[in-house]
C-alpha cells in the first residue's frame, strides 16, 4: 500500500509540474509580445532581447516581494497566478537549460551579489538556492570599480565572453545592497546547415528602393513552413541539432511590411500550422547586439511599486527597507552558415532607502524580418533585423 501511495503521489506531482510549466509558457508568450511592443517605442532599428532571462531573474526577485508589490510582478510579467506556481514551473524548467554538448550549448546561471554587511533572510536564500540554483557572493559596493569587475567577470564567464561590462561602476554605491544577475548562453548548429560555398553577395532592401549588398546564405531542403495570407507573412522554422530548439523567421511578403506585421506580434509568436515542405531559403548572415534599460519598460507594463522607495515591499529578502533601483539587459546574437550563438545577461539592482524535387516554397529574406528562438513552448530570444547595421558584408 505504501508503494502505491508513493507512485500516485509522484504521478500527481509530475502532472502538477507540467501544468505549471504550461502556465509559465502561456505567460512567457504574452510577456514577450508586450515587451516587443514596448521595445518598438524606443528602438527604431535592429534589436535582440531575452524575455526568458528577464522573467527568471525577476521571478527570483518576486520570491522576496510581498503584498501588492508581489502582485505587480505577477501581472506585469504574466507569471502564473501564484508565486508557488511560478517557482514550481521554474524548478521543473530550469534544469532543461543545462546542455553543454558540442552541437548544443544552452546554459543559464543565476547569482546574488550581496553587500558585505547585508543580511539575506534564510527563506529567500533557500528559495534562491533550491529553485534558481543561485549562490551568494559578497562584494563591497562602496568599492564600485572592484564590485563591478567582480560581477562583470562572472557574466563574461557564463556567456562565453559575449556579454561584457553589464554593470557600470557608476551605478553602484554604498547604498547598493544586492545585485541579482541571470546569464543565458546559447550556441547551436543548424540541423540543416547552410553550405559556405553557397553564400554570395546579394541585395538586402530596407525599403522598396534602398538596398545594400550583404552576405546571403542559401539552402534548399525540407523545413517546417507556412504561408499566412491573412497576415501577409511567411513562417520558416529552422531547427537546431541536439534538442527541441528552433528559430522561427517571420518574413512579411512586402519589402516594407514589417511595421504592419508587428502590429499583430502576439499572434505571430503563437504556434502556427507549419508543415514540412521543400523550401528554397535565402537568409542573410546577421549579428545583433542590444543594451536595454528595462526599468521604464517594466514600469509601463505595471511594475511600479517595486521601484518606489515608499511603496516597495521586498521584506521577504531582508529586514532592511529595499526597493529596485534599476533593471538592465545586454543581449547578443550571431547567425551564420553553421548555426547560431546568442547570449543575454539581465541584472536587477536593489538598494536601500538570448537532385531533389523542385522546392514548393521560396523564402527569400532580402528585406526586414523578425525572429524568435523557442525551447519547446518557451521563447528565450526574440528580435528583428530591419537595417543594414546587423548584416554581415565581408
Amino acid at each position: 500500500m505504501k508503494i502505491a501511495l508513493v507512485v500516485l503521489t509522484a504521478m500527481a506531482a509530475s502532472v502538477c509540474s507540467e501544468t505549471a510549466v504550461e502556465e509559465f509558457a502561456a505567460g512567457n508568450l504574452k510577456f514577450t509580445a508586450q515587451l516587443y511592443k514596448e521595445l518598438l517605442k524606443e528602438n527604431k532599428g535592429n534589436f535582440i532581447v531575452s524575455p526568458l532571462s528577464i522573467e527568471i531573474i525577476l521571478a527570483l526577485t518576486q520570491a522576496g516581494a510581498r503584498g501588492g508589490t508581489a502582485e505587480e510582478f505577477t501581472q506585469s510579467l504574466s507569471l502564473p497566478a501564484t508565486r508557488d506556481r511560478t517557482e514550481e514551473a521554474l524548478r521543473t524548467f530550469l534544469p532543461t537549460l543545462k546542455s553543454s554538448k558540442d552541437d548544443l550549448k544552452l546554459l543559464s546561471a543565476n547569482k546574488l551579489f550581496a553587500g558585505d554587511r547585508f543580511r539575506i533572510l534564510d527563506e529567500f536564500r533557500r528559495i534562491a538556492n533550491d529553485v534558481f540554483e543561485a549562490g551568494v557572493d559578497n562584494v563591497d559596493f562602496a568599492k564600485a570599480q572592484q564590485a563591478a569587475k567582480t560581477i562583470n567577470d562572472w557574466v563574461e564567464q557564463h556567456t562565453n565572453n559575449k556579454i561584457k561590462n553589464l554593470i557600470d561602476p557608476d551605478s553602484l554605491s554604498d547604498a547598493t545592497r544586492l545585485v541579482l544577475v541571470n546569464a543565458l548562453y546559447f550556441s547551436a548548429k543548424w540541423e540543416n546547415q547552410f553550405e559556405k560555398y553557397a553564400t554570395r553577395k546579394e541585395a538586402f532592401y530596407t525599403n522598396a528602393l534602398d538596398s545594400k549588398q550583404v552576405d546571403m546564405m542559401h539552402i534548399e531542403d525540407s523545413f517546417r513552413y507556412y504561408e499566412c495570407n491573412e497576415k501577409n507573412v511567411k513562417f520558416l522554422e529552422l531547427p537546431y541539432l541536439g534538442g527541441n530548439i528552433s528559430m522561427t523567421i517571420v518574413l512579411p511578403n512586402d519589402k516594407e511590411g514589417l511595421v504592419k506585421a508587428e502590429e499583430n506580434i502576439e499572434e505571430l509568436l503563437k504556434p502556427h500550422p507549419l508543415t514540412h515542405e521543400r523550401v528554397a531559403v535565402s537568409l542573410p548572415k546577421f549579428l545583433v547586439e542590444s543594451d536595454i534599460k528595462l526599468k521604464p519598460i517594466l514600469q509601463r507594463l505595471g511594475l511600479t511599486k517595486a521601484f518606489n522607495l515608499n511603496e516597495a515591499d521586498l521584506s521577504g529578502i531582508s529586514q532592511e527597507g529595499l526597493y529596485i533601483d534599476d533593471v538592465i539587459q545586454k543581449a547578443f546574437i550571431n547567425v551564420t552558415e553553421s548555426g547560431t550563438e546568442a547570449a543575454a545577461a539581465t541584472a536587477v539592482h536593489i538598494q536601500a532607502e538570448s537532385l531533389p524535387p523542385p522546392p514548393t516554397g521560396a523564402f527569400r529574406a532580402d528585406h526586414p524580418f523578425l525572429f524568435f528562438a523557442r525551447l519547446k513552448d518557451i521563447l528565450f530570444f526574440a528580435g528583428k533585423v530591419e537595417n543594414h547595421e546587423a548584416l554581415i558584408s565581408e
